[in-house]
């Protein structure tokens, strides 16, 4: 195919390194004769492609000058540019070759002839093989993915988003998946913003609950243990307020679930749930304590992340039953043992994911209205109840379902976004008992009349029972881990590396590749023990900034990494002293 000089060897370039592009494009039903016919030279004597309308895509819009606001000189070298449409190559092209090779440049092309035409009119390989360029697929679990692994490009460099505007010519997809990474994107930022600024506090919480964590047992066993239950998930929403009195009248044959926070909130209103979850890790959860009553949730099992403060843990009343969550320390070892799971940054995402690890038969959510309703953030009982709001800089507006302005956040769109994400994934029917707050995608709209007349309500005879029975049947049934401590041989090799790079940095201008080899190495054996690495997550970014984000090294390097190496070691001491060992302690403690 004259016409795509290039195509054959960027497709079997990407055959060849099993990039998910040429599978993707394998499986995609792209229009061949659109290759044939489409491209052509137009009144400027550039290629063109010709769009439904007969018009060319650049034949009011040419190239030239068209992409020059792509650039961003700061902080280039640590940066990336995701693209939303190819066309030919010309706003990609831009970018190759006017950005430093270190910069990321990844495209999104949703449509498989458009990526095969714009393979074919540059050779891309020197580009793919340096990995600066990268091809994503119109996939929103592939999306999810590339964007959790540009944590470099967030802390030491920035995130450019380009929709490209003659692509926007040829359909709607282009504005869709401009919105859905401007969405990830967004979620992604807040949730490394936690993680870099709160890390040290959740792993940190995690190591002083290590050990009633092995005592509490294990929720690996209640995997699909829930089929045939109708689950509902409660939130504290404004909305649940007026739906409580028909609920609690006829509570039905499913199984409540909650945040810990909404406890103190549905006691009030006279509905009891089965369980409820815990999450949260700052301090502000012991809020709670001043409302809760512990006759109430004596008998309620909390299905507790081990991030969350100690202190909640010791002042629950009821069973408590550990949940690990990536990041954290079972993302690499507990998971034969233990259920390891996403916990999102929403308690309704947690129990979403946790139920359909149950494998439930449907789900009701009720309450969950992520917006301010009638001047209200929360039904009355919430300790974050506010009242008569108005407007605030922090709000943004956004519609119900009748199309009325309603108050909301960025924080409140960000987890019900990731509601909707987490719902997609599902295999059962989802109903929402709306009450005016912001839509949920992946739901359908119920009212209570529908709830009872549909059996929603419902579950298969016993399987409630069942569900509750084998939720307590987690608690205490499994042995210890036992965990070997590691800090003699990290004090060992990191006081090498030190007196190493010291003698390297006498000579800073000879030195230069020998230093960033040095830290490489140190980088590397940080990152080889899966135990250690979510404690040492801003540690790691720390070293990434000095062997990626670095051109040249100076003499201010050298007191950085000790830094650096001095907080390595205080940290994995103490996880030798809170975690291994930790399983024998807990064994004699129940003996």
């Amino acid at each position: 195919m004259s016409a795509y000089p290039f195509l054959k060897d960027n497709i079997e370039y990407l055959q060849r390194t099993g990039n998910p592009a040429f599978q993707w494009l394998s499986t995609s039903d792209f229009h061949e004769e659109m290759l044939m016919n489409n491209l052509f030279i137009n009144q400027f004597g550039i290629h063109d492609w010709r769009m439904e309308d007969g018009k060319g895509m650049f034949e009011s819009l040419p190239p030239d000058g068209l992409y020059a606001d792509w650039l961003h000189p700061e902080k280039a070298r640590t940066s990336a540019t995701l693209v939303v449409g190819a066309n030919l190559g010309y706003g990609i092209n831009h970018l190759l070759k006017n950005t430093p090779d270190s910069h990321k440049v990844m495209l999104m092309e949703p449509r498989a002839e458009m990526v095969l035409a714009c393979l074919g009119q540059t050779d891309y390989r020197p580009f793919f093989e340096n990995k600066k360029f990268h091809l994503m697929i119109p996939d929103e679990r592939f999306l999810a993915e590339v964007v959790r692994n540009l944590d470099l490009q967030f802390v030491y460099g920035q995130i450019h988003l380009k929709s490209d505007i003659p692509s926007r010519q040829l359909g709607p997809e282009y504005a869709k998946w401009s919105r859905i990474i401007k969405n990830r994107l967004e979620n992604f930022s807040l949730e490394l913003s936690t993680l870099r600024f709160r890390q040290d506090v959740m792993v940190g919480n995690e190591i002083n609950n290590f050990q009633r964590a092995m005592q509490d047992g294990s929720l690996k066993s209640i995997e699909g243990k829930g089929a045939g239950v109708g689950a509902v998930i409660l939130g504290a929403g404004p909305s649940l307020e007026a739906m409580a009195p028909k609920l609690k009248e006829k509570q039905g044959h499913v199984f409540y679930t909650c945040a810990l926070q909404t406890v103190p909130t549905l006691q009030r209103l006279g509905i009891k749930p089965h369980m409820c979850a815990a999450i949260d890790y700052d301090k502000s959860m012991l809020k709670i304590f001043e409302r809760l009553d512990p006759d109430f949730v004596q008998d309620v099992p909390l299905v507790y992340s081990t991030k969350i403060d100690p202190m909640v843990l010791k002042r629950y009343p009821g069973p408590t039953l550990p949940l690990w969550t990536i990041g954290g320390l079972g993302t690499y070892v507990l998971k034969e043992r233990d259920m390891v799971m996403d916990a999102g940054g929403n308690v309704s995402v947690t129990l979403s994911r946790f139920l359909r690890a149950c494998g439930v038969n449907h789900l009701l959510l009720a309450g969950q209205d992520y917006a301010w309703l009638n001047g209200r953030s929360h039904s009355g009982g919430h300790h974050n109840e506010t009242t008569n709001m108005t407007k605030q800089s922090y709000h943004q507006t956004t519609q119900n379902l009748d199309g009325e302005d309603i108050l909301t956040t960025v924080q409140y769109m960000t987890a019900k976004r990731e509601l909707e994400d987490d719902l997609k994934q599902a295999q059962f029917p989802i109903y929402n008992l709306y009450g005016g707050g912001v839509p949920i995608e992946g739901t359908q709209v119920v009212s209570i009349d529908k709830v009872y007349n549909e059996g929603i309500l419902a579950s298969a005879p016993g399987s409630v029972d069942r569900l509750r029975s084998a939720l307590l049947s987690c608690r205490g049934n499994i042995p210890p881990i036992r965990l070997e401590p590691r800090s003699p041989m990290w004090t060992t090799s990191l006081r090498n590396a030190e007196k190493h790079l010291t003698k390297l940095f006498r000579n800073l201008a000879g030195n230069q590749s020998e230093i960033h080899a040095a830290l490489t190495r140190i980088e590397l054996f940080i990152k080889q023990d899966p135990l250690y690495i979510p404690y040492l997550f801003n540690e790691t970014l720390d070293l990434a900034g000095l062997t990626r984000a670095k051109a040249t090294y100076d003499k201010k390097d050298l007191p950085e990494f000790k830094r650096i190496a001095k907080n390595i070691l205080k940290k994995v001491r103490q996880m030798d002293r809170m975690v291994c060992g930790a399983g024998d302690k807990a064994k004699q403690s129940a003996a």
